[in-house]
């Protein structure tokens, strides 16, 4: 009975152990709270997450979340402008980044917020989706998200089954 005790209390811990490992350096799963990303992502999906650790290799379009200081929570957006690039809004909604301008098949609703910004070194610049619904870079008093409050990228819809999928 000892023996079985024992045995059951090191599994436990051993995976108490593994989960905080997993959940802490490779991936996690959030629960979107809002539409700003819709189409893509709806409220309430379930979306696996790969931790981020090479901010280098981030890409303009990714779709990441992070931990915003100045809202005081976890968001999901799409990265529009990286480290260095000068981004342009207009009021018909169209974006450009270095002179050029963005195809973004995957807005809704654009809206008529419009403005200049260069994104700092190791900071990144981030646009919903739902624009008219999106509370992002456009409308914050810090545009700008540093490298070290991402927390990772968006890589599938797990729920609702009818919605999975890869992003």
């Amino acid at each position: 009975m000892k023996k079985n005790l024992k045995q059951s209390s090191i599994f436990i811990v051993l995976t108490v152990i593994m989960y905080l490992f997993i959940r802490g350096f490779l991936f996690f799963i959030i629960s979107v709270p809002s539409l700003s990303m819709y189409p893509k992502i709806d409220v309430g999906d379930r979306i696996f997450t790969t931790r981020i650790h090479q901010p280098e290799k981030i890409e303009r379009g990714d779709i990441l979340v992070f931990d915003s200081e100045e809202l005081d929570e976890t968001l999901v957006k799409r990265v529009i402008g990286l480290p260095g690039d000068k981004i342009e809004t207009f009021e018909n909604g169209e974006v450009e980044v270095n002179g050029s301008m963005l195809n973004e098949e995957y807005v809704a609703f654009n809206d008529t917020e419009y403005g200049s910004y260069t994104v700092p070194e190791s900071h990144y610049f981030f646009l919903g989706d739902y624009r008219i619904h999106s509370s992002d870079s456009r409308k914050w008093d810090d545009p700008y998200i540093p490298a070290e409050n991402l927390l990772g990228k968006a890589q599938w819809i797990l729920t609702p089954w009818e919605r999975s999928g890869e992003l």
